[in-house]
């Protein structure tokens, strides 16, 4: 197992403080902020935490509420709103220096038989000669700027490997839609929250950046200021995040200084997750952009 990725599961492993209370650390973007995935990840976590074994998530919604300090702990606060014969509900709360920065409600549910049918997964090429995020940003090197050089060809716990890439130093108007391959970089543990952490973790990797793909933008714009506000993950079936999902973005609109994105998770041409988020997207010349509010 990697370095990286041994540190990214010591990350999503939250310290128990008290019953329902718990604390996690922080792993730094590149841009002073915490990151949205990471939060979510960990959120998911503390709720699964106080919930049987034997019901697993099937549903996430959540609320960014302000930037997270990567410099200080998250501490998350579990309400146990409901143990159901059939679903378990929890609300969590993730505080920093005694204030809000994140809530969710994570539902959960024992395993049951039922009607199916499904999307298809879309056309695309394998992950087999796709070049990963890291490689393109080891061969831009001097090319990108100072402050995320180190944190972009840095080893990763996840590998991304993009089926459409843009070019963030000169992008071009295109369609609001990507589509990348990802999967954990080592063999995972088989608890199945683990696995649901890490896609939660993921899922907000360049999410909305589809939102901006028609607009000719790139969130390495000083001027582009960009923030996730909610963000919403259905686990339809159980996956392996140690082994390659397609994840096909697509943002049907942006108004308002706010973009709107849906995805899909796809394990073996199979959908397994779906997610959706809204984000602020504004153009803000006058504080030199950023990744927050």
């Amino acid at each position: 197992m990697s370095a990286a990725l041994d540190a990214f599961l010591a990350l999503l492993d939250l310290e128990p403080l008290e019953i329902n209370l718990f604390r996690g650390q922080s792993r730094s973007p590149g841009w002073g902020r915490v990151y949205g995935g990471q939060v979510l990840a960990q959120a998911l976590v503390a709720a699964g935490r106080t919930v049987e074994e034997e019901r697993r998530a099937h549903s996430m919604h959540a609320y960014f509420l302000l930037a997270g300090d990567v410099a200080a702990p998250i501490v998350y606060t579990v309400d146990r709103a409901r143990d159901g014969g059939s679903f378990t509900t929890r609300r969590v709360v993730a505080i920093q220096h005694g204030q809000p920065i994140f809530v969710s409600t994570v539902s959960f549910h024992k395993d049951e038989q039922g009607f199916e049918h499904a999307a298809p997964a879309p056309a695309a090429p394998g992950p087999e000669g796709l070049r990963s995020e890291r490689d393109m940003a080891l061969a831009a090197g001097d090319l990108l700027p100072e402050p995320l050089r180190g944190v972009l060809t840095a080893e990763q716990p996840i590998e991304y490997r993009p089926v459409d890439p843009v070019n963030p130093l000169a992008p071009e108007n295109s369609e609001p839609t990507s589509m990348l391959w990802m999967r954990a970089v080592g063999p995972l543990p088989d608890d199945p929250l683990v696995h649901q952490a890490v896609f939660a973790y993921a899922s907000d990797h360049d999410f909305l950046g589809s939102a901006i793909r028609p607009h000719g933008r790139s969130f390495m714009q000083p001027t582009l200021q960009a923030a996730s506000l909610d963000h919403a993950i259905w686990f339809h079936r159980g996956f392996r995040a140690d082994e390659w999902l397609l994840y096909h973005a697509e943002s049907p609109i942006a108004a308002g200084a706010r973009g709107f994105v849906t995805g899909r998770a796809f394990a073996g041409g199979r959908l397994v997750a779906s997610t959706a988020q809204e984000g602020l997207v504004r153009e803000r010349p006058d504080r030199g952009g950023g990744r927050d509010r």
